[in-house]
């Protein structure tokens, strides 16, 4: 029967539930003795004496019937004690028999440097609370530990921890996203850990906090508030990869008018967060974070005078990419800018808001290519962002033309690229063309060069184009973004929002995967009909033999506007790409859409469902595994003009952590769940955490990821489990 799987504390929990409704029948019972088997005759003749009699019998038969079952229930719930106990026993007898005397070998090699300095010699950083900073991983090897998820009191998320000699940064914590209807700004994002001194790279930033909605009013609707600002990535080292910037919180609704008066502005998006350096000698520059979309404008009144929609806000600026280590490396690519959100509805409809300007590229050194950022798109009859500067390129080896070498280079390659550009249609060192709209990136050279860029949907293609692949050397191209569908009637009612491109895989032999495409946002949809879902976000490209996976794309939000039909869901987080076949971590997974919100509609509307974040990424042989992506807020509900009134959306459930390495490596934290929405209704439920990743061989269980908190009337998401450690060595991670 090993397909039997059972959890030892449920029937001990059943035992104890039994054992209190088995108390409270004997007591009923024998209250009840003394009056029913004691019947007094109605009168002195025999008929009356007769029917006493009967009455009486009855009742003693009861009696013994009760005590009999009686004590068949107390043999059941000691049966069910005993399994309890056989199942404990059973998972404590088949636990890692070694768990044991690795912690008692780890506390013997830690016990000086400990007492000392206050740091382990050997050991990961632990996870921060909510609110705090991760620890430092151990002097000699070790892995930073993950900041903790802002909270109301501390909505800034922690900062990673800092490993030691050889291991990787710490994530940063995401920062806090008020509750939904307050108009209060989102949390910054922690800042991500620095990678070893020898080897290491350094941890992701976190997300920004989304703002709250605006309240809605009789007179005139109140403002939204900013997201949060990305936190920036850790830098590496001596060797190593640089983190990536987390991606700005989006913008609070504007809230509506609800009689007479002017809707809210909304809240623009945060800005993304800066890339980390480099490696001194050797690394990419970390990616820049995406700069947060705006939030929609609040509508004006229907009764009354004329009165005017609220502004949409402004996409956020993309992050800065991080600078390339001296020797060799890329600059780390500025972050996309957000896009600019609709306003609201009115005699004059609201202004819709500027696309976010794209984050400025990283620098090269010697050998290597800048990077560059895109600008964010604007509303209908807004101004788009403007594109980031590209960063320098090497001084020595590049593939752009304002490198000062460019033109022997490219005499050079032509004679080397000739017979494999004329044989497959490929050259043998090169990086690949960026796509065009809607299209592919090419592929990088066969022997060594990076993929380009797929390129941003468009109406006629939504989806994005997927990043090309490399060759034996070189990084995969970042999947393009998706169509945001417009909003203004008659084109693009209701539409969905086009999903992310695919990231590129890395080289065979050395190459990180290329960062999934965002998806897009829905179209709001307008008196009767219904708002689109956003689109999901692109899954990470894998790497070869060493590198690491590629982060997955964030999903995008859901479409909701007055006087909808509904509000659309918010799209999917896409997955993160697997690390490299032999070292390298598995990308991080990238967080849910956030669902759409309708504050006034002919019946009430329930709001969008926050959607899922996308599992983290696995590694090969060595390495960690990608965290989960979040899950996302629900969109809030909205008041009927008669008398029902809308439910807040559901958060979307965390996903969870990827498994780690075979021999080494420890398993990726699971997502957080995201919030419920509010609204005049009941309060959206929140989502579950993710689980945390398995370790195999050798490593620590990720944590689990924390439970969405509820909007009032709704129900709290459940905590993620912690994933389980190495066979051989490590330890299970904690609970969220």
């Amino acid at each position: 029967m090993s397909y039997v799987i059972a959890a030892p504390e449920m029937p001990a929990g059943a035992a104890t539930d039994l054992a209190g409704i088995g108390a409270a029948l004997q007591s009923a019972n024998g209250a009840a003795a003394a009056p029913i088997t004691g019947v007094l005759a109605a009168g002195a003749d025999e008929i009356s004496a007769a029917v006493a009699a009967l009455f009486s019998g009855h009742a003693l038969d009861y009696q013994a019937l009760s005590t009999q079952m009686a004590g068949f229930h107390q043999q059941f719930v000691t049966a069910l004690n005993s399994a309890g106990a056989s199942y404990a026993a059973a998972e404590a007898a088949s636990a890692n028999p070694l768990q044991a005397v690795e912690q008692q070998l780890l506390g013997v090699i830690n016990a000086p440097t400990q007492a000392l300095l206050g740091r382990p010699l050997i050991g990961d950083g632990t996870a921060g609370a909510p609110g705090q900073n991760g620890g430092d991983g151990g002097l000699l090897w070790g892995n930073g530990g993950a900041g903790g998820v802002g909270t109301a009191a501390h909505p800034t998320g922690g900062s990673g921890g800092s490993a030691g000699l050889i291991g990787t940064g710490g994530a940063g914590g995401a920062g806090y996203g008020p509750a939904a209807q307050t108009g209060a700004t989102g949390g910054s994002d922690g800042v991500g850990g620095t990678g070893g001194w020898l080897y290491g790279n350094g941890g992701a930033g976190g997300i920004g906090g989304t703002g709250g909605s605006g309240l809605d009013g009789p007179d005139s609707g109140a403002a939204g508030g900013a997201g949060g600002s990305g936190g920036s990535g850790g830098a590496a080292r001596l060797f190593g990869n640089g983190g990536a910037g987390g991606s700005g919180g989006q913008g609070g609704n504007g809230g509506s008018t609800i009689e007479t008066g002017n809707g809210g502005a909304a809240g623009a998006g945060g800005t993304g967060g800066a890339g980390g350096h480099g490696g001194w000698l050797v690394g990419n520059g970390g990616i820049g974070g995406d700069g947060g979309s705006g939030g929609v404008g609040g509508d004006a009144g229907a009764y009354g005078p004329p009165a005017n929609g609220g502004a949409g806000g402004h996409g956020g600026m993309g992050g800065v990419g991080g600078d390339a280590g001296l020797l060799f490396g890329s600059g780390g690519a500025g972050g996309v800018g957000g896009n600019g959100a609709i306003g609201g509805t009115g005699v004059m409809s609201g202004a819709g808001g500027a696309g976010g300007d794209g984050g400025n590229g990283g620098y090269a050194q010697l050998i290597g290519d800048g990077g560059g950022g895109a600008g964010g798109a604007g509303a209908p009859g807004a101004a788009d962002g403007d594109p980031g500067t590209a960063g320098g390129d090497g001084l020595l080896l590049s593939s752009a033309s304002a490198a000062p070498l460019y033109a022997v280079e490219q005499q050079v390659l032509g004679a080397i690229n000739t017979p494999t550009q004329a044989l497959l249609g490929r050259p043998l060192i090169g990086d690949g063309a960026t796509g065009a709209a809607g299209q592919n990136g090419g592929d990088g050279g066969l022997l060594w060069g990076n993929g380009g860029a797929g390129g941003t949907g468009t109406a006629a293609h939504p989806t994005g184009g997927s990043g090309g692949s490399a060759g034996l050397i070189g990084n995969g191209g970042a999947g393009g973004a998706g169509y945001s569908a417009s909003g203004l009637p008659p084109a693009g009612i209701g539409a969905p929002g086009g999903a992310g491109g695919a990231g590129g895989n890395g080289g065979w032999l050395v190459g990180n995967g290329g960062a999934g495409g965002i998806g897009g946002i829905g179209a709001s949809g307008s008196f009767g009909a219904p708002s689109g879902q956003g689109g999901n976000g692109g899954i990470g490209g894998a790497a070869g033999l060493f590198g690491q996976g590629g982060a997955g794309g964030n999903g995008g939000q859901g479409g909701g506007d007055d006087f909808a039909l509904s509000a659309g869901a918010g799209g999917a987080g896409g997955a993160g790409g697997h690390g490299g076949q032999l070292y390298g971590d598995g990308g991080g997974g990238g967080a849910g859409g956030m669902g759409g919100s309708v504050d006034i509609a002919e019946s009430g509307v329930t709001g969008g469902r926050g959607s899922s974040g996308g599992v983290g990424g696995g590694a090969g042989l060595w390495g960690a595994g990608g965290q989960g992506g979040d899950g996302a807020q629900g969109g809030d509900g909205g008041a009927g003009v008669d008398t029902t009134t809308g439910a807040g959306g559901d958060g979307g459930a965390g996903a969870g952590g990827g498994t780690s390495g075979f021999l080494y490596g420890n398993g990726g934290a699971g997502g957080a769940g995201g919030h419920g929405g509010g609204g005049p209704g009941m309060g959206g439920d929140g989502g579950d955490g993710g689980d945390g990743g398995r370790a195999q061989l050798i490593g620590t269980g990720g944590n689990g990821g924390a439970g969405g908190t509820a909007a009032p009337g709704g129900t709290d998401g459940t905590a993620g489990a912690a994933g389980k450690g190495g066979v051989l060595f490590g330890t299970d991670g904690a609970t969220g």
